[in-house]
């Protein structure tokens, strides 16, 4: 039997390519570049963006006080690093998981990803300022190096935890 060329289909972004996957959703045909895999099958990026928009339910009031709290809590944060020396590699994702579970329960759950983002850099600025100190005898020639290399911990271990947990990105092995 002979091949139907007529009856080839082709991406609707991609007119140029040859494809038989259709997205699950709205049934417009992609190929593997436009395709995303999801739980349920594949998708076009185009579903997959509008599904995204159903999931962000933060409010205006949720970023003020997210960054409010996290500020906050980041640089009371810092100040207890001070006194723990070593165990900041301990201590430091701790405080960013009770930051983050304070700030779900400001905001009562509400999520969206600039949400979490905007929170994040709140409490990084939060810790930058405790660190003020330290950082301005850097530049007048009396400096703590210990201080500095356990707030710089503190604010990496801290911020990662935060997201992390905010964001709910699971690290499986």
């Amino acid at each position: 039997m002979s091949e139907n060329i007529e009856n080839k289909t082709f991406c609707y972004k991609h007119p140029e390519r040859e494809t038989s996957l259709r997205c699950n959703r709205c049934e417009q045909l992609i190929c593997t570049q436009c395709a995303v895999l999801t739980p349920t099958g594949y998708r076009c990026k185009d579903c997959v963006r509008g599904q995204q928009k159903v999931f962000n339910t933060a409010q205006v009031q949720d970023y003020i006080f997210g960054i409010a709290i996290a500020a906050l809590l980041g640089y009371l944060g810092a100040i207890l690093v001070r006194f723990v020396g070593f165990f900041v590699f301990f201590v430091s994702p701790a405080i960013g998981v009770g930051i983050a579970e304070a700030v779900r329960w400001v905001v009562r759950r509400r999520r969206a990803k600039s949400l979490y983002q905007s929170v994040t850099a709140a409490a990084v600025i939060g810790a930058l300022f405790n660190s003020l100190p330290a950082l301005l005898g850097l530049l007048f020639g009396s400096f703590d190096l210990f201080g500095l290399l356990w707030s710089g911990i503190y604010i990496a271990f801290m911020a990662g935890s935060l997201y992390m947990r905010l964001s709910g990105i699971q690290i499986r092995r």
